[in-house]
């Protein structure tokens, strides 16, 4: 009878074992869906650049606010009495009317904020925040 060794059964084995591989990329998935939120609002933001679709230019209206946080209503200076005025008048002839808001990026916060309180006393439903191209 012949003698069997352990060298009988070490043959090499010619495949990879993807479970350790499969772990590491889903420890890794779950790493970056948990912390990438965190991140997010560390980072420094430019707000007026960005992409945007095109809008229906139909009944729409444009207000603009400068550095000196001048305010105009298409293209003519107005006073935020005014243009609260002016944007119940233009909401009384269509409910459907589109205001497009362009603030200038050093802007305080609260300068837009109080226009689109405006807005909404006015009840207008439609309105979008312009940006830049990127």
């Amino acid at each position: 009878m012949a003698r069997r060794t352990s060298q009988g059964r070490n043959r090499i084995i010619s495949e990879l074992n993807m479970t350790p591989l499969i772990d590491l990329t889903f420890l890794l998935l779950i790493s970056f869906v948990i912390t990438f939120p965190l991140t997010e609002q560390g980072i420094p933001v430019r707000l007026p650049k960005g992409k945007a679709a095109e809008l229906d230019q139909t009944h729409t209206y444009s207000i603009a606010i400068n550095s000196k946080a001048e305010l105009y209503f298409d293209d003519v200076s107005v006073t935020e009495e005014v243009l609260a005025a002016e944007l119940k008048a233009k909401v009384a002839e269509n409910p459907d009317v589109t205001i497009l808001v362009r603030a200038d990026e050093t802007l305080a916060y609260g300068k837009v904020v109080n226009i689109l309180r405006l807005m909404h006393d006015a009840n207008i439903t439609r309105m979008a925040l312009v940006t830049s191209p990127e």
